[in-house]
């Protein structure tokens, strides 16, 4: 994907005010399932040449990615090559983000060995259905359902992953054989098997990790470029600049032709990948049946088999690629769509299989999860300890199985949330008049305990007392709201007192309004409901009559 195309992303829909016959077929609707043609037509030269530098940079880079990606999936290294074409072409056209490039990665590699039990016909079908999965998301609009995935829960999974992947990678390092892929396991027997260690994989390995951190570093502290410079030194800048930023190709190389040249000798210390099939993978159907010496497979029975990977997979390949697109678009000031991005990786997930690839998604990157805490006093550490509930579930239930550690997060975030839609935070002002004002909204699972609550203070209270709801925080209200509004205003009637209602959004008023609910007092601001209630001089309560309403309301009401 081109990596400078600055008015990418940036040109938005126009349209919005047309009618939905002609916005369907104008441009700008174009441009948002196309959005090549948004900045197509201004590409210069100067993109140009950026872009061949960063599409240079990361082809040296996924290379050697792609192959090592490839065996923390548990496939032959040449799966991961064909896993890390297809999105560069389909990003191009249909992408909404200048940065992103989709390919494999560590934690989609992760999945695929979790589900397709290092079988290619598994991975590469489940490319397909996952890609399915997503372009459905798209075409139906539901990029939204992503937003209740929670960040806790995603960085659970990823540092639990971020162990796994590294802690998998130390058998390797130290050319130990017959090593199982469960963690525990794999725990357990690298520290008994530790002193099998094969002396020449591990020097070579130790040696290619100091030499990709120094070049790292050396890429961190390269000094920027100045026109005043010599020509000489302008090429050494040059020189070096590729050769840190092209790192990860350079010590794959160089480890390469260590390895090649003690094969010459005939004496091999090191544990090689083997032969690796050449040239481009032929353009062929999914497998959607297994040929196997005793018996066929068939495609019910490989759907059966990936289970729950068919729903985890497809998920959270969308995660990645939209939380890290999300990311830069920040930091790089531009917007995307979230729906078109669906259809941009689900499409390549579907092509993508055509040539034997496995799920891809686009490169994880941790984002920063709060810009502003707002936390006042030290007893925040409380709520933030509550946040991270999730994130440990996830953390530690990864380590036994991927699916229950994603599943157990989502759902302890879901049941915290539905707590607090179902017992919202309640602002109580005690005095003569009681004054309950919901501080998250007010939904149907929480009218019974706001009933409980106005109850408890204001009706079993000697004597009773009268009420005040103030709605500020309150965006809307359904019918089952409604009815125990009414519930409660029958309550206190037949106590002889009231309950008024303040700080009604439009919305909710234009509800309360055409539910005509029974003794409902309503007015504009606290002080005129308190002043009413105690008997004082002053404004009285608007009610079912939309005459008796403000003014501004009014207007409000008739837009």
């Amino acid at each position: 994907m081109p990596a400078s195309v600055k008015a990418l992303g940036q040109a938005r829909p126009s349209g919005a005010s047309m009618a939905p016959q002609a916005r369907c077929c104008s441009p700008a609707a174009l441009q948002r399932r196309l959005p090549i043609l948004a900045w197509l037509p201004d590409y210069s030269l100067e993109w140009l040449k950026l872009d061949f530098i960063a599409g240079l940079s990361v082809g040296l880079t996924v290379i050697p990615q792609a192959l090592a990606y490839a065996e923390v999936a548990g496939l032959p290294p040449q799966y991961g090559l064909y896993s890390a074409f297809m999105g560069c072409f389909v990003y191009f056209f249909l992408g909404t983000s200048r940065d992103v490039t989709l390919g494999p990665t560590a934690i989609m590699s992760l999945l695929v060995s979790f589900y397709t039990f290092h079988e290619p016909a598994y991975a590469v079908l489940l490319a397909f259905l996952s890609g399915c999965i997503q372009l459905a998301m798209g075409f139906l609009r539901l990029g939204f359902l992503l937003d209740f995935i929670s960040c806790p829960v995603i960085k659970g999974f990823t540092s639990a992953a971020t162990i796994t992947i590294g802690f998998g990678q130390i058998k390797n390092l130290l050319g130990l054989q017959g090593v199982p892929r469960q963690f525990f396991l794999q725990v357990y027997h690298t520290f008994r098997n530790i002193g099998d260690t094969r002396v020449g994989d591990a020097v070579l390995g130790l040696v290619c990790m100091v030499l990709l951190l120094v070049l790292k570093l050396m890429r961190d502290h390269v000094p920027p470029v100045h026109p005043e410079m010599p020509p000489g030194v302008r090429l050494s800048h040059g020189l070096v600049w590729t050769a840190t930023t092209a790192r990860n190709a350079l010590v794959v190389s160089f480890a390469a032709l260590v390895a090649y040249s003690f094969e010459v000798t005939g004496h091999q210390p090191f544990v090689l990948t083997g032969q690796t099939a050449q040239g481009l993978p032929p353009v062929r159907l999914p497998p959607f049946s297994v040929t196997t010496a005793n018996r066929t497979i068939s495609f019910s029975e490989l759907v059966q088999d990936m289970g729950a990977g068919l729903a985890v997979v497809p998920l959270m390949g969308l995660l990645e690629s939209i939380a890290v697109a999300k990311s830069f678009a920040s930091q790089n000031n531009y917007r995307i769509d979230a729906n078109q991005e669906l259809l941009a990786i689900g499409l390549t997930n579907v092509l993508g299989s055509f040539v034997s690839s496995y799920p891809v998604t686009g490169s994880f990157g941790r984002t920063a999860v709060n810009a502003q805490s707002g936390v006042c006093t030290p007893a925040g550490g409380l709520v933030t300890g509550l946040d991270l509930l999730p994130l440990c579930v996830t953390f530690m239930l990864c380590f036994w199985e991927v699916q229950y550690g994603i599943l157990a997060g989502t759902l302890l975030s879901a049941l915290m949330l539905l707590h607090s839609v179902a017992r919202p935070k309640m602002q109580v002002s005690e005095g003569p008049v009681l004054v309950l004002q919901p501080a998250s909204g007010l939904h149907f699972p929480a009218v019974e305990a706001l009933r409980e609550a106005t109850l408890s203070r204001a009706l079993e209270a000697l004597p009773p007392r009268c009420a005040v709801l103030d709605c500020t925080h309150v965006c809307s209200i359904d019918y089952t709201v409604v009815l125990g509004l009414q519930g409660l205003l029958g309550d206190f009637q037949r106590h002889g007192v009231t309950l008024a209602f303040v700080g009604l959004q439009v919305p909710v008023l234009r509800v309360l309004l055409s539910a005509d609910l029974k003794g409902a007092q309503y007015f504009s601001t606290l002080e005129e409901a308190e002043k009413y209630l105690r008997q004082e001089p002053g404004p009285q309560p608007y009610n079912a009559s939309e005459a008796s309403v403000p003014e501004h309301k009014v207007a409000l009401l008739k837009a």
